[in-house]
Order: structure tokens, then C-alpha cells, then sequence
């Protein structure tokens, strides 16, 4: 087999984390390679797949972080291809559309005098009677913005994400990734941007605003993808090299020398740094028996979740407005759908054309997942005809675009594999950098992603381990003087 030329730097994935990762280290003059495993796009989960002049986000990207760090970066890689757009997401449930964030007066408006009564009656008594020792998602919904509001508009679309019933989702998860909002807070959210006209948040005020509230974002004009794929550009502009369709198959370290040997397809290259964002269920198989049994088997047990979207095109007869709608109507079996022309109007061909994302939450290899693409998009047309947002005579045209590996899986033990894989990178294998999503098994959003790689290169250039990447909480800040694990608490079942 081939030894490549040696390389300061080889990072494992060309998404945010490994890119983002490449891009710093070739700018400070390190030899670099990334090996991405897909053969035509960069960008991982946040790539931009095209279709016919179509594009599609995967997933639905906003650009916006309170790290001015990441927001530099953005601006130095796209510049002023970033377009400040609106944002509107709305959540569908039994045929009426609701303001995310919730608006009071619609809401009640909406929900009737009798339901909205109801609501409130059961708020009311979870404030007076609230579950002593809240152990489950529902648990702490339920107490935070009543029984009846947690029924409509957490449980169903919660349930279809994760794929595991809400009553055995930890509390733990729901004070994190609802943190900050509360029934109160999104009316009095609603109250000061109708006070205030509208105006955004100033630089000092940034770090404050609860990230599920922003009223407008950044975005690229062609899509995420557009970031990567030009961030792709200027990293092999300075160097920096990349080689597409490349699986990592093998990492092998030399115990006297401390250097890898790392194989993809068919070729193997030297360094003397690896930074991985590969699933870690890969990593251990690419270390093979140079990872401890147990270790190994940590490993092995990690689960992902994952998910696809029916992009289906259409005359655009409706001019919606919305980036995406959460779906959380029981009667459907699609998620959320993305509006790709109103994150960007570039995203469709044709100014008269609308296109749409269906996304539907599965496991990779189930019943979903394996449909033909033909049966899915029926499913998809059928769908969004039953929600009302066009009749399946008007559909065009349709394309489906798998993902595996969008999100961790976190059981009641993944916490216990990944600090021992962890433990057992730091004892043995120092310079094996893990970044990004899958590469720590964290549920990271796009900027989080990017802080990790961001503090692994300052790693790198200082020759010691400085800062703890595990400390990137879901803030994208870093807190050097906490310890802990720093693992994200997402979905986790409750223990029997």
C-alpha cells in the first residue's frame, strides 16, 4: 500500500468541524489534509445537495451564534454572499398554524375561549402543584407550561424526533434544550418586540437572547453548502489539500514515534496529528485492536438517529413565508418542513417555483428508511395535502435525500461510553483530536461544532492540551474554570 506524503495535520470529515478545523491550521502554515468520505459534497449535515437547480439544506441552518469568533469566521469566508433574512417558524397542530414563538393573543385566539381556558387552568395548577421530583420530559414540560400545553405542542413532535416516548426522556434533556423559554417568557418576548418595532439585538445584548428567539439570522446566499464549498477553496488556497470519497478505514500509531498512519480508499497517509469528526462508532472500528476491548465495545454500542427529507417541487401558489413548520400534528408521520426559497430566494430555479422539505425521522435500515424513493415521495405529497399546503396534483417534480447519523442516540448508558473512550484517548492517544457532532457524540449545533475545532487547533499550535473542547456547552462559550465532563445532556432515557 501507497504512504502519501506526510502531512502535519490529517482531519477526518469536511464538515463544519473538520473544515473549519483545516481552514486555521493551513492559514498558520500546517501541512493539512481532510478525507471526506462523500464524493461529491463538503459540508456534512450541513451540506447543500442540488437537484435541477433546486437546493437543499439538510436540516435547516440558521446563521447565528453568540460566539463573535464564529460569526467572524462566517463573514471572512462568505463575506457579503451572507444575506440577513427574516425568520418565521411556525408549529402546525390540528389544522391551525401558531407563531413559534408563541404570540399570546393568536394563541388564544386560535386555541378558543374553552381550550384557552383550559390551558391556563392546567398552567395554573402546575405552578401551584407542580411534580415534586420531575424525572421525564413530561414531567418538566408539564410543570413548566401546564399538562395540556405539553400535549399539544412538545409530545408529538418530541416522540417523532428522538423515537422514544416522552415518559422516558430524562428531565434533564428538556431543561437544556428548553432552557430559558417558559410560557411567561414568550409572552413577554412577544410584548417587547411589538414595544420595540421590531429592532435587533445590539452586539452587548447578543449574548443574551435566548437562541430559539432571534427574529432574523444570516444566511448563504446558495445555501450552507456555499460556506463549506468556499471555505473547501480558500483552505486548498492556502495549501491545505482534500480528497473526496475517501472512508477512513484504518488508524494505526506508531509507539515510538507517535505518528499515524491513517487508510482511505485504498491509499494511507502520514501525520502527526489526526482530528476526527467521524461517528466514534466509526473511529473504533477504524482503530480496531488498537483500541482496549472495552473501549471498543463503548464504541460499538453508540446509537444515532437519523432522518431524510422528500424535497418536492411546485408552483409557488401560496408565497409562504415561513423557513420551516413544525409539524405537530399526530396524524402525519413528517416532522418539520422546510420552505428552502424563504431561507433564501436562490435556493429554487425559477421565482414562480416553491419548493419543499419534508423531513422524516427514522433509523437508519427500518421500515422508513428502506422505502423506495417513489413511495416516499407519494407519502410526502400525500401529507402535505392532508396538512394543507398543496394539493398532490400540483407537485412537479420530487427527490429524496437520506441522512444517517443526524443525531447521537443518548440511552441511559451513553454517557458512561463516551467517558471511557474519553479516558482512554487521553491515556493513549494524545494527538487524536475529537470535534464536531459525531465526533464527540454530542448533540452540537453547527457553531458549537466549529468552536470545537476552533479550540483544538489552539491545542495544536501550543503543542499541549490548553483548553478542554468538552466544555463547549450548548451556549457555544467556554468555560475554562468549570469541570465536569462537559457531556451534553440530550435525550437520555429515565432509568427503571
Amino acid at each position: 500500500m501507497l504512504i502519501m506524503s506526510m502531512y502535519d495535520v490529517v482531519v477526518i470529515g469536511g464538515g463544519p468541524a473538520g473544515l473549519t478545523a483545516a481552514y486555521l491550521l493551513s492559514g498558520k502554515g500546517k501541512r493539512v489534509l481532510v478525507l471526506e468520505s462523500d464524493s461529491r459534497y463538503v459540508g456534512g449535515i450541513s451540506r447543500t445537495v442540488e437537484h435541477d437547480g433546486f437546493r437543499f439544506d439538510i436540516g435547516g441552518h440558521r446563521f447565528f451564534s453568540k460566539s463573535l469568533e464564529v460569526e467572524n469566521f462566517w463573514t471572512e469566508i462568505l463575506g457579503d454572499d451572507l444575506m440577513e433574512r427574516p425568520r418565521l417558524s411556525r408549529i402546525f397542530y390540528k389544522g391551525q398554524y401558531y407563531s413559534y414563538p408563541l404570540r399570546a393573543g393568536e394563541a388564544l385566539q386560535k386555541l378558543g375561549l374553552v381550550e384557552s381556558t383550559l390551558c391556563m387552568t392546567s398552567y395554573a395548577w402546575a405552578k401551584f402543584f407542580p411534580h415534586p421530583e420531575p424525572k421525564t420530559f413530561a414531567d418538566w414540560v408539564s410543570n413548566h407550561f401546564g399538562k395540556r400545553l405539553y400535549e399539544m405542542f412538545f409530545r408529538t413532535y418530541t416522540e417523532k424526533v428522538w423515537g422514544i416516548p416522552c415518559d422516558q426522556i430524562s428531565a434533564d434533556w428538556a431543561a437544556q434544550r428548553i432552557k430559558g423559554l417558559s410560557l411567561s417568557s414568550a409572552i413577554r418576548n412577544a410584548l417587547r418586540n411589538a414595544l420595540s418595532g421590531g429592532n435587533q439585538p445590539t452586539e452587548g445584548e447578543r449574548s443574551q437572547v435566548v437562541k430559539s428567539l432571534i427574529a432574523s439570522f444570516r444566511y448563504p446566499r446558495l445555501g450552507p453548502g456555499m460556506l463549506w464549498e468556499r471555505c473547501a477553496e480558500k483552505m486548498m488556497a492556502r495549501g491545505g489539500q482534500i480528497r473526496m470519497g475517501r472512508t477512513v478505514t484504518g488508524l494505526v500509531r506508531d509507539e515510538s514515534t507517535g505518528r499515524w498512519t491513517v487508510t482511505a480508499g485504498g491509499e494511507s497517509f502520514e501525520c502527526a496529528d489526526v482530528i476526527s469528526s467521524m461517528s466514534i462508532r466509526a473511529l473504533g472500528q477504524a482503530l480496531g485492536p488498537s483500541m482496549s476491548p472495552t473501549a471498543s465495545s463503548a464504541a460499538g454500542a453508540l446509537g444515532y438517529r437519523d432522518f431524510l427529507t422528500v424535497a418536492l417541487m411546485l408552483p409557488d401558489k401560496r408565497h409562504l413565508s415561513d423557513n420551516w413548520i413544525y409539524i405537530h400534528d399526530p396524524g402525519v408521520s413528517v416532522g418539520r418542513i422546510q420552505n428552502f426559497k424563504a431561507w433564501s430566494p436562490y435556493m429554487v430555479p425559477d421565482p414562480k417555483l416553491a419548493c419543499y422539505g419534508l423531513e422524516y425521522f427514522c433509523f437508519e435500515g427500518d421500515g422508513l428508511w428502506n422505502s423506495t424513493d417513489s413511495d416516499l415521495i407519494e407519502l410526502a405529497k400525500k401529507e402535505l395535502g392532508q396538512i394543507g399546503l398543496a394539493e398532490p396534483g400540483e407537485i412537479t417534480g420530487g427527490v429524496v435525500v437520506r441522512q444517517a447519523k443526524a443525531y447521537p442516540v443518548y440511552d441511559d448508558v451513553y454517557a458512561a461510553h463516551v467517558e471511557t473512550i474519553r479516558e482512554e484517548i487521553a491515556q493513549r492517544f494524545a494527538n487524536l483530536h475529537l470535534v464536531g457532532r459525531n465526533g464527540m457524540h454530542k448533540y452540537n449545533n453547527q457553531d458549537h461544532s466549529m468552536m470545537t475545532a476552533m479550540l483544538t487547533v489552539k491545542n495544536i499550535m501550543a503543542g499541549e492540551i490548553v483548553y478542554d473542547v468538552w466544555n463547549v456547552n450548548q451556549d457555544a462559550e467556554y468555560h475554562e474554570e468549570h469541570g465536569g465532563s462537559g457531556l451534553r445532556t440530550v435525550p437520555q432515557k429515565v432509568k427503571g
